[in-house]
């Protein structure tokens, strides 16, 4: 046991002399690179962004904004996106926070929506297809960083919207929160290294968790489930966790957003942020803004989709009464 952790620990240092910078709360690579660059560079290439839409069906509306906040990189990622599968409106929804460099977060942005939409059981097994989705982007990322001396990897937050259901699944410790009857309610787990089952899940893999500032895999990366990550790959696995969710008038928003909100906003704050914000983009804005001013410390990003079918229901009730 000793020389195995011996050996890991190794590891673990070519994987700290090797990886770029996160400037990250999720991993303690980044240090060496933070005391380069130059202060002067922070948002010279790094703007907030933020935009919306709305589904052809208008049974949704969506909206995201961006920000690098104190950071001097940026390696968040979002996917807002609106397909047409075997005849059916699909809305795709994504946060991906990368860590070791943006490489990662940017390869599952342009990848996954894409292969799990073209999976065959996309519509007739979709919790199965996500699944797989996410394994073989993961796989297929690790592959393209073969000829790279350096590691990353990325957390992803992602919702798929077919129909009256919900999908969302997550690895890692971006989150997604929904606001049902007025309540907040997580409908992600943030994947930490010291959460029981996590543990014992790396440890049975033969790796270790150690506190290094906070819980860390093998005394590196503070979450337990990610894409990329290709020297820890053993432990940090990309199957992500789905919950499923029924559309209905009780279903109001979504919230996906990275850990620069949540680290400091809870779930009921945001929630009550966007709840009197009928435009999302604005409501993704305002959850921005108020991490920021709240002194976040990583980059930020949310997005918000609303579920319009409780906003109708709630108009024709407001008619029937005045009418009455």
């Amino acid at each position: 046991m000793q020389i195995r952790r011996t050996f890991c620990c190794f590891l673990i240092w070519i994987l700290v002399i090797r990886s770029e910078s996160s400037e990250c709360p999720s991993c303690n690579m980044g240090y060496l690179n933070s005391v380069l660059q130059s202060s002067n560079q922070v948002h010279a290439e790094y703007r907030s962004v933020s935009g919306g839409g709305l589904s052809q069906n208008e049974k949704f509306s969506y909206g995201y904004a961006s920000s690098p906040g104190k950071r001097s990189s940026m390696e968040d990622f979002y996917e807002t996106r609106i397909d047409g599968v075997d005849g059916e409106i699909v809305g795709l929804f994504g946060v991906f926070d990368g860590h070791g460099g943006a490489r990662a977060a940017e390869y599952v942005k342009h990848n996954l929506f894409s292969n799990l939409i073209r999976h065959p059981k996309f519509i007739s097994d979709t919790k199965s297809a996500i699944a797989d989705a996410y394994n073989h982007t993961d796989s297929e990322f690790l592959k393209s960083e073969n000829n790279q001396n350096r590691d990353a990897g990325s957390t992803a937050s992602t919702a798929v919207l077919v129909g009256d259901r919900l999908l969302v699944a997550n690895v890692g410790d971006s989150r997604a929160v929904i606001c049902r009857g007025g309540k907040a309610y997580a409908v992600s787990r943030d994947h930490k290294p010291d959460q029981s089952d996590e543990r014992q899940r790396i440890e049975d893999a033969g790796g270790f968790v150690m506190w290094a500032g906070t819980w860390r895999v093998g005394g590196v990366l503070a979450v337990s489930r990610a894409f990329g990550d290709r020297l820890l790959k053993q432990y940090v696995v990309a199957d992500p966790e789905i919950q499923e969710e029924k559309v209905d008038s009780s279903l109001e928003f979504l919230i996906l957003a990275s850990d620069g909100l949540w680290d400091v906003v809870s779930n009921e704050e945001a929630v009550a942020m966007v709840k009197p914000i009928e435009d999302p983009e604005h409501a993704a804005k305002r959850l921005m803004q108020e991490a920021c001013e709240r002194g976040s410390a990583d980059n930020i990003t949310c997005v918000v989709v609303r579920f319009l079918a409780n906003q109708l229901a709630n108009q024709s009730g407001s008619s029937c009464s005045d009418s009455a």
